[in-house]
């Protein structure tokens, strides 16, 4: 099963991508795919359409914007629940001990990395960023 994280511009700025990367690999994630990317106003916008009616969303496409994210095609049994479990909590502060948040992120709207909800959500997501062609089989 495949699922989408974005390791976000605030972890990439502190230097953590590296260290982020490292905790989902230890944690049985296999990259499928990944790309550098500095999201567009419209991107960012469409990515989190969802979103759009919520107090948060502007925020969120301006901080998504402002600097480049890693984002990631991870594959794993059970990936969303268990990417979800890994990453922790939205707020570091509610965050269990290890997890990606708990360690680098800064609060709720500066938390170092986005992950896929529901396996719809992680098709869709993952379709977002990557066609069929560039996700990788490792063997």
């Amino acid at each position: 099963m495949l699922t989408l994280a974005i390791i976000k511009p605030d972890a990439l700025q502190a230097r953590n991508a590296g260290k982020i990367l490292a905790q989902l690999e230890a944690a049985g994630f296999v990259v499928r795919a990944a790309r550098l990317v500095k999201l567009t106003t419209t991107q960012a916008e469409a990515f989190y359409e969802v979103h759009r009616a919520r107090p948060f969303y502007r925020p969120l496409v301006t901080f998504m914007t402002s600097g480049p994210a890693l984002v990631l095609a991870l594959e794993r049994d059970n990936a969303v629940a268990h990417l979800r479990d890994v990453i922790g909590a939205t707020d570091p502060a509610e965050a269990k001990p290890g997890s990606v948040r708990k360690l680098y992120g800064a609060s709720k709207e500066r938390n170092a990395i986005h992950a896929s909800d529901s396996p719809e959500t992680a098709a869709r997501e993952v379709a977002f960023f990557f066609a069929e062609g560039e996700l990788r089989e490792l063997g």
